[in-house]
């Protein structure tokens, strides 16, 4: 199974404000860190604050921040958020489903079961999990602090 770009940043995006929960931090700055552009942080950014996992604020002084506790978020639940548009084969696509073998096909089941546990998987991880004493992580994501 591979995981979208979105869903990849969405997790970088939620780590970096795990490991700066101190303080405001930018776009620009998450895009730096996480080697993103901007814009494609941007995006995700404003997903991820539309289902209430950041928040954000306009303006000078202006940045995001977590909108949860970092040990409320499930990184499985991010993953199905973030993944939902995105069929794993195209039998998973209702509307755009073509193939001829659905009605006798036995792989679908296989798939789908893999999939529930790669999800069920994520599930017993959070942002909390990831970040915490993760002093390597730590130094990676504060370097743009340092930088101020």
């Amino acid at each position: 199974m591979r995981l979208t770009k979105r869903s990849n940043l969405a997790m970088r995006i939620l780590m970096y404000c795990a490991v700066n929960e101190e303080r405001t931090v930018t776009k620009a700055e998450i895009a730096a860190g996480c080697n993103s552009s901007e814009n494609h942080i941007g995006q995700v950014v404003n997903s991820l604050a539309r289902i209430g996992y950041l928040k954000t604020m306009r303006g000078r002084g202006g940045g995001l921040r977590l909108n949860l506790p970092k040990e409320d978020i499930r990184v499985g639940t991010v993953m199905r958020i973030m993944e939902a548009d995105v069929a794993v084969t195209e039998c998973f696509a209702a509307n755009t489903n073509a193939c001829p073998l659905l009605p006798h096909c036995r792989l679908r089941g296989g798939i789908e079961t893999a999939v529930d546990a790669f999800y069920e998987q994520l599930d017993r991880l959070t942002v909390k999990d990831l970040v915490v004493d993760n002093v390597g992580l730590s130094k990676v994501l504060s370097v743009s602090m340092a930088a101020e």
